[in-house]
């Protein structure tokens, strides 16, 4: 295969990725459809992927777009094992929210989740604000997270 074509699938492999990272493949979660600015949730497997085995985990701060959180892997009766991957914002302003609820001990199939995605301008304008949007915001042990900002 030229360079050329191995570069074209690259990009298109990558594209692949963002494109589904961006749009959603279901309905908002139970916590998140009442909300404005809530558009989907999507499938996502987090960088440490444990194929084909159902995993634990927690939420820090639910389904609140205004909060940064953080997702914690736990056993089966919810204690910490090391794992945790934080909110983030997507290269086009949307916010991605983990779910379901905080505390909320909850099982991911395959190890993968399905959070949400919330327009951050929706949200805040919801919420009685001007606009609003998706910074990143640092909350331990994730480190990395985001959240919406509201003017």
């Amino acid at each position: 295969m030229g360079l050329l074509k191995k570069v074209c699938v690259l990009i298109c492999i990558i594209f692949s990725s963002m494109l589904n990272a961006q749009t959603p493949d279901g309905p908002p979660s139970k916590g998140a459809k009442e909300q404005s600015g809530a558009i989907g949730t999507f499938t996502f497997k987090p960088t440490d992927w444990v194929a084909g085995e159902t995993t634990w985990w927690k939420d820090t701060d639910g389904v609140a777009p205004g909060i940064a959180g953080c997702h914690l892997a736990t056993d089966e009766e919810g204690s910490f094992n090391g794992r945790s991957f934080g909110e983030a914002c997507l290269a086009n302003g949307l916010l991605v929210e983990s779910n379901p609820g905080k505390g909320v001990l909850h099982s991911h199939r395959d190890d993968t989740g399905h959070p949400d995605i919330f327009d951050c301008n929706a949200w805040c304008m919801g919420k009685g604000s001007s606009s609003g949007e998706c910074v990143v915001a640092k909350v331990e042990p994730c480190g990395a997270s985001a959240r919406c900002q509201c003017q």
